[in-house]
């Protein structure tokens, strides 16, 4: 099955050139797209995509907006959004994490690095963009509690924490698996466990979360 993407932005060129990109990537079908946050979210809420690619500046609602508004903690059965944007602003990266987004990109990624995110959503992952998760989670924990997540309701097991950390530091699930020496369906089973443990709804939470406790 493919990975259904939506892609909103409100600059044409811009938005052609990210649908043919994704358009151009086996397993990625491009199902909608939407010049402002308004009309995108609209698309999502009837298409129901498996990813959202959105531009943070946007008229009507901004992408931070049109995320919470898809995958915000009010959300029931949030959607997977990566955000995507020409300025590497920390505001920006916090606003659409904290929003819900699953993955933040600069438009200078490259091809390899959008399938990479868009894959990675899709799958329960995120990515962030390289030259800013170190940076961002670092500043996470220096500026306080990002997050609503308290205590985990049962103690987190050794694997658990190595998992944790493991995530903590930006790795999908796949590296998580080689760096581990565990299987996939594992890293996975493990992740669900952590985010039941500590009420998460993401991979992002959790590493909030693991920086905010200072385990990282």
């Amino acid at each position: 099955m493919s990975i259904r993407v939506i892609v909103a932005d409100d600059q044409e060129i811009v938005r052609t050139g990210l649908v043919m990109i994704l358009g151009a990537q086996p397993g990625i079908e491009v199902v909608g797209e939407a010049a402002d946050g308004r009309r995108a979210v609209e698309l999502a809420r009837r298409l129901r995509p498996d990813v959202c690619l959105f531009d943070i500046r946007m008229p009507g609602i901004d992408g931070i907006e049109a995320t919470r508004a898809l995958a915000g903690p009010a959300v029931d059965d949030p959607l997977a959004v990566v955000v995507i944007t020409t300025f590497d602003l920390d505001d920006y990266v916090y606003a659409a994490l904290r929003a819900g987004a699953r993955g933040f990109l600069l438009k200078n990624a490259g091809a390899d690095l959008l399938s990479q995110a868009v894959r990675a959503a899709a799958d329960g992952d995120a990515l962030i963009a390289p030259s800013i998760t170190a940076r961002l989670l670092g500043a996470f924990a220096r500026t306080g509690p990002a997050s609503a997540l308290g205590q985990p309701v049962e103690a987190l097991t050794d694997r658990e924490e190595q998992i944790l950390a493991t995530v903590a530091r930006g790795r999908t699930n796949s590296e998580i698996a080689d760096e581990l020496h565990i299987s996939l369906s594992t890293v996975k089973s493990h992740i669900a466990s952590l985010m039941a443990k500590l009420g998460a709804r993401n991979r992002v939470e959790i590493a909030m979360w693991a920086y905010e406790t200072n385990r990282v």
